[in-house]
């Protein structure tokens, strides 16, 4: 069996043959992957009149600590975003009634985000879903596979400095 990316690389192999072009064998793959995985993926938010961006922050303020409050800075390292894009995502969701921002009891010059009881609703409703696509997503692999390749993309993301928070 053969998918694409193969046919690619018999291709380079033909009319390159001096180039060794493994790599595109992982990268060709990740890139197609991506746009499949993000196909399936905004199908399933779109079922919750979510898209990726408000999944992210809706799902990184409820997997924080009790009370689900975060600064918009944290946020912004969670999501790797620009602080521009950070705070459109939050007027959308506190538009929708799905967070708010209050002042820092602390530091009166930063605002704290939270969950509202309907935000809280809305990601415990999607969350269950979303894993239910991953799952099928990533259903032709066993359970040690699956390892396998958390694994190796770990590795690979280190490598290139993707480490911690």
């Amino acid at each position: 069996m053969a998918d694409h990316v193969d046919h690619v690389l018999e291709q380079w192999a033909q009319r390159r043959p001096d180039l060794d072009v493994s790599p595109m064998a992982v990268i060709g793959r990740l890139q197609r992957l991506s746009l499949l995985v993000g196909s399936e993926l905004r199908r399933t938010f779109a079922a919750h009149d979510l898209d990726a961006a408000s999944f992210d922050v809706l799902a990184t303020l409820r997997r924080s600590e009790a009370p689900h409050r975060l600064t918009p800075a944290e946020l912004m390292r969670s999501a790797m975003v620009t602080s521009g894009a950070i705070t459109q995502r939050l007027d959308r969701l506190e538009a929708r009634g799905l967070v708010t921002r209050t002042p820092s009891e602390s530091d009166g010059r930063s605002v704290l985000v939270s969950l509202t009881d309907e935000g809280q609703d809305l990601i415990d409703r999607a969350l269950p879903d979303h894993i239910a696509t991953e799952n099928r997503l990533l259903a032709a692999l066993s359970p040690a596979q699956r390892a396998a390749v958390a694994d190796t993309l770990r590795d690979v993301l280190e490598s290139l400095g993707d480490t911690g928070h």
